[in-house]
């Protein structure tokens, strides 16, 4: 069922924005930010001291393939110019570093040290090392590693020049709060691909759900089959997808209509609850994996879209994962609608052919309290009359949802 390398949504308001408070411009001068050039030596030594975050997970979100790394490097031995990297320091420990731009090219110098002196013993196992491949300029570098250019002679002034290249640094430190860290990563942006706020969240919300939510969602096969895509998403969009579901399992009641703060939070308590809720989060999310199991079991490959003029509309929708998961997440009302499903297919074509309300709900007004109680409650009460039960239905109470 995975067909692609990115989702395709149909949800016209589903992304989660930039719904922070605005930055002062005082906020902003108390910011220090400094450009500093340090060599691709310096670098390589903050990335082995663990200095610059840059956790081996990341990986499987690889986006560059082998040639792409290698002309990086092939560049710096040239001294041609790369852009530049920006770095914030970890407001709670001095001298570490979160990465704001430029992941991609520190990956690709960590995995180009593995083996070599520049490379921690203990992770040696985790970074995958590559030799230079597909080079334009010096092809007779081909099949280089640093380990190998470190141990032969001929390899000496190539070594030189790539430890000695400078980089462009630009490092940010008594930064106001994470909106100031917001504004720099959408201004970073802006003009290229947008990416994940999931990204960013990843770093400043660190712990061990997030490691949890990360593993998670890179090893689920369901995941990819529900997004049409064929491996980890490099902007960690599966990872949001997926803490969209365990924040309608645990925190629903908190949701305001402000996406990113709802997903923030939903982080930030599942890390303080993991200790004691460890197998009851886990089994939380192994029940992501069976609801999305039973969605492709009731509507085949047209799990997860949108039913518009007597067809499927062919892209994920997000709110309709949102309510699908949510319902099936239990495990009677799955086995129920699994062994109905031509009936609950029906209720779900039914409900978008004539409540209009609900079609808003999951197409181009999503994000509200109200909207999001309305998709839950009308398909809810659609559900239940295809398994001829009655579900537990969310309610509405002072634009809070109460499950």
């Amino acid at each position: 069922m995975a067909n692609g390398s990115e989702p395709d949504w149909d949800d016209a308001d589903g992304e989660e924005e930039d719904t922070s408070a605005a930055v002062t411009s005082e906020e902003v001068t108390r910011a220090v930010v400094t450009d500093t050039d340090w060599t691709a030596e310096t670098i390589l030594s903050q990335l082995r001291r663990g200095n610059i975050q840059l956790n081996p997970r990341f990986q499987r979100r690889d986006a560059w393939n082998k040639p792409r790394k290698s002309k990086f490097i092939e560049s710096l031995i040239l001294g041609l110019p790369i852009p530049q990297i920006v770095l914030a320091e970890d407001k709670n420990r001095r001298g570490k570093f979160i990465v704001l731009d430029g992941k991609q090219r520190l990956l690709a110098l960590r995995q180009f040290a593995a083996g070599s002196s520049f490379a921690a013993s203990a992770e040696e196992e985790t970074f995958k090392g590559f030799s230079l491949t597909g080079l334009e300029v010096r092809e007779d570098l081909r099949l280089a590693t640093l380990r190998k250019m470190e141990n032969e002679e001929g390899y000496v002034d190539d070594l030189n020049s790539l430890l000695n290249e400078t980089i462009r640094t630009v490092v940010v430190r008594r930064w106001p709060n994470e909106d100031f860290l917001n504004l720099v990563f959408l201004r970073l942006n802006t003009g290229s691909v947008k990416l994940s706020p999931q990204e960013l969240r990843q770093a400043l919300h660190p712990g061990p759900f997030t490691d949890y939510l990360d593993d998670c969602a890179s090893g689920s096969e369901w995941l990819r089959a529900a997004l049409r895509i064929d491996k980890p998403d490099f902007r960690m969009r599966d990872v949001e997808i997926l803490l969209r579901y365990f924040g309608f399992q645990y925190t629903l009641d908190e949701y305001t209509g402000n996406l990113k703060k709802f997903l923030d939070d939903t982080v930030n308590v599942l890390n303080d609850q993991w200790s004691k809720e460890e197998d009851r989060i886990k089994r939380v999310g192994e029940n992501c994996d069976n609801a999305i199991e039973a969605t492709f079991k009731i509507f085949g490959d047209n799990a997860f879209y949108r039913w518009a003029s007597g067809k499927y509309e062919g892209r994920f929708n997000r709110a309709v994962f949102d309510v699908m998961t949510f319902y099936f997440s239990d495990e009677a009302v799955r086995a129920q609608a699994v062994s109905r499903g031509a009936a609950v297919e029906a209720a779900f074509r039914g409900l978008c052919d004539t409540n209009q309300r609900f079609v808003e709900s999951i197409q181009t007004t999503t994000k509200t309290p109200v909207a999001t109680h309305r998709r839950l409650s009308l398909w809810g009460e659609a559900l239940g009359e295809a398994l001829q039960t009655k579900l537990r239905i969310p309610e509405l109470r002072d634009n809070r949802l109460i499950p």
